[in-house]
């Protein structure tokens, strides 16, 4: 076995990093000559001994679950927002849940890490609060039932008026996100509100109270999905009122459901609205900027899908087919 393979197994075996190494090697070469081959074995000892107890009680994935108290995480997830942002809000509350009712191995996980999710993570793209939120979902549950939750999560953010929480700033105009990307969220609520400035008061409470929300709602589909709670009974809720001529439809894309309004002008096609999705901007605006134009132009929604962004194009034109099967015939 050669020299690399050797540090290799050995690193594998202890969980120790190069950077724990040289930290030992460090702490070894402050020590006077004559105790430095002692001190450095005691430490590499005591080491090896401390990487592998706690390989011993590393949890399998998905790590442990406890009961959140809704209330805690959103009042965390508000006041976390104006320490770094809503990812790190919303991982934040939930972390430090997890931390004081768990412990390891989610004391090992600095929620510090999320800051970078801030502002859709630089480029206005998933709302942080939602990056924040899926990463702890993944944490603690299966990949099929995080899909799941982070699914459900993300078509209630699309379709409720946000912020629900606002302990101090009442926004006068909440606002319903039509995608999951924070560029969107952020503008629809500002376009209402007549804000022009992110640094406006208005605009930091309105997404401190979102991240707020989302923490919250999190809490409580994990805490349903676990059994410490029972789902509150589904609401009627009030479907935006319809003129005879106008119908909705549903599609899937690559982020999950689409959802538009179709118009009619007798049989013929003459409005297509999106009204809410989950794709990523940028990647799939090509699609919402072509496709329905193109299923107007041609009447048909037989039409090319837009390149680079097809899983996009075909949930438009399924969503638009699910209206038009609605049409009377």
């Amino acid at each position: 076995m050669s020299k690399l393979e050797t540090r290799r197994t050995f690193l594998k075996q202890t969980g120790l990093s190069l950077g724990g190494l040289a930290l030992l090697g460090l702490t070894g070469c402050s020590q006077p000559a004559a105790s430095s081959t002692a001190a450095s074995s005691a430490a590499s000892s005591e080491a090896t001994a401390t990487a592998a107890a706690a390989e011993a009680t590393i949890p399998a994935h998905p790590y442990p679950s406890c009961e959140f108290d809704l209330d805690r995480v959103q009042e965390l997830g508000y006041e976390s927002f104006y320490q770094n942002g809503c990812c790190f809000a919303v991982s934040n509350a939930l972390l430090t849940e997890l931390k004081e009712k768990v412990g390891f191995p989610y004391t090992a996980i600095p929620a510090e890490m999320f800051v970078n999710g801030k502002a859709g993570y630089g480029a206005g793209t998933l709302c942080g609060s939602l990056g924040g939120a899926a990463a702890v979902i993944g944490l603690m549950c299966s990949p099929e039932d995080a899909s799941a939750i982070t699914k459900e999560l993300f078509s209630w953010y699309t379709s409720t008026n946000l912020p629900i929480y606002q302990p101090e700033i009442t926004a006068e105009t909440p606002t319903i996100a039509k995608t999951v990307n924070c560029s969107d969220s952020v503008t629809t609520f500002m376009n209402a509100a007549g804000i022009t400035e992110m640094s406006d008061p208005r605009r930091m409470a309105r997404c401190g109270g979102v991240s707020a929300d989302v923490a919250r709602k999190t809490a409580e589909l994990l805490n349903i999905h676990f059994g410490y709670m029972d789902a509150a009974p589904a609401e009627n809720t009030a479907e935006e009122a319809l003129a005879d001529n106008e119908y909705i439809g549903e599609g899937e894309g690559f982020g999950g459901t689409i959802k538009v309004k179709v118009t009619m002008d007798g049989d013929k096609i003459s409005k297509i609205e999106v009204l809410s999705h989950g794709e990523t901007a940028g990647v799939s605006d090509p699609a919402f900027e072509t496709i329905p134009d193109a299923i107007i132009k041609a009447q048909s929604t037989d039409v090319d899908l837009a390149a680079g962004a097809s899983f996009s194009s075909q949930g438009i034109i399924d969503a638009v087919n699910d209206a038009l099967s609605k049409v009377a015939k």
